[in-house]
């Protein structure tokens, strides 16, 4: 069976990655093992120049591996290739009990729309996603009869995922 995906979206500055944040540590509370995924619309590093990392990736190698007795990270260079399909991506994850997809607009997995009062107006995503199924704003929104969430009502938004994909807290 494969694991449970849910989706966090938005525009840009919409509280995307505070949300997402938030629910990580709400859900590992609640026993659940969760990974994550975070769509990027640019190149971006996660070394730095001069590293021994950065230096093996510049010199061409394909994939950079860091390992330390408290983490490990997988780069891959797409060296020209398309980027990899989400599927493809969630399928490189470990086995956990979540993945939290954040941004990925376009993807047909089940999502929650995050709007900021000060955020993009009139640009509401779920007019036009079937696959949001709820909005989550810092303000009275219109949401076309789907859900609205407080942004700051973790638990709430936590208990619609989890009840939307039928999952079971461990503790």
């Amino acid at each position: 069976m494969p694991t449970p995906v849910f989706g966090i979206t938005g525009w840009k500055n919409s509280g995307k990655t505070t949300l997402v944040a938030r629910l990580v540590a709400e859900f590992c509370a609640r026993g659940l093992s969760v990974s994550t995924v975070k769509h990027a619309h640019h190149a971006f590093d996660v070394d730095q120049e001069g590293t021994d990392s950065f230096r093996h990736r510049e010199a061409g190698a394909r994939e950079v591996m860091l390992v330390s007795s408290y983490r490990w990270a997988l780069m891959h260079e797409l060296a020209g290739e398309e980027e990899p399909p989400l599927a493809e991506i969630v399928a490189r994850l470990s086995p956990c009990d979540l993945i939290l997809i954040e941004g990925y607009k376009r993807e047909r997995h089940f999502k929650i729309e995050v709007r900021r009062g000060e955020g993009k107006s009139g640009q509401a995503l779920a007019a036009s996603d079937p696959t949001i199924l709820a909005v989550a704003a810092d303000h009275d929104a219109q949401t076309g009869g789907l859900p609205l969430f407080d942004l700051n009502d973790i638990a709430g938004i936590a208990d619609f995922i989890a009840d939307r994909l039928a999952l079971s807290s461990v503790s």
